[in-house]
């Protein structure tokens, strides 16, 4: 994991952070909801599904023959893993920020979780194909972006909230690119012990059992 893969995710939900600690941030917020009320720009549903769209596409093209980087079951395992990090982070800083959000429906604001699912899933559609084709693997991030746009015309989030949840997804896919091998090196050890170890079944003395070999 080098620390320029860093610079970007930290530095988006940096961004979003310090809006509560500069008066200046929160204004341009604000600024940005009455401008979106006063021209009463179109809302849509569709950023509840766009958000799984890049997702989407990368099994659909793999089905379609063009293989990414991984197998289905290394992809599968990462995009996984993003997805629970990207939860353990977007979750628990909802509950503790307890931020408004600009509808006043609830308090679960900060950071989008929406934002973070759709840049979680567009980055992971890059790191499959960045290698193989840098035009294609690009292509999820204007789902991204449409996702986390249309959060704030909906109402539902802050600028900020959607700029650090941006930040969040692609640490997360950052993140699971990076602890994959390992996870997957440690259950690979674990398998290789396992084929030393065999439970046999046998019939004595009229009384069927079990029994365990551990070969050494």
């Amino acid at each position: 994991m080098g620390y320029r893969k860093l610079i970007l995710p930290a530095s988006l939900i940096t961004v979003g952070a310090i809006s509560f600690a500069i008066p200046a941030m929160k204004k341009l917020d604000v600024s940005t909801k009455m401008e979106i009320s006063h021209n009463r720009l179109g809302r849509t549903t569709l950023d509840n599904y766009t958000q799984y769209f890049p997702a989407v596409m990368v099994y659909g093209l793999n089905l379609a023959g063009i293989k990414g980087k991984h197998s289905f079951r290394d992809r599968t395992m990462i995009f996984t893993i993003s997805q629970l990090i990207s939860a353990a982070i977007v979750t628990p800083a909802k509950n503790m920020i307890a931020e408004e959000r600009p509808d006043g429906s609830n308090r679960k604001s900060f950071p989008s979780g929406h934002a973070a699912t759709a840049f979680s899933t567009a980055h992971f559609m890059y790191k499959e194909y960045r290698d193989k084709n840098l035009l294609l693997s690009l292509t999820g991030y204007p789902f991204a972006a449409f996702t986390g746009v249309y959060r704030v015309l909906n109402n539902k989030h802050w600028m900020t909230d959607v700029v650090a949840g941006a930040g969040v997804g692609i640490l997360s896919t950052e993140l699971a690119y990076w602890l994959y091998p390992k996870f997957n090196s440690l259950l690979r050890n674990k398998k290789k012990k396992n084929k030393h170890c065999m439970i046999v079944p046998y019939y004595q003395s009229q009384k069927f059992g079990l029994s365990y070999q551990m070969l050494l």
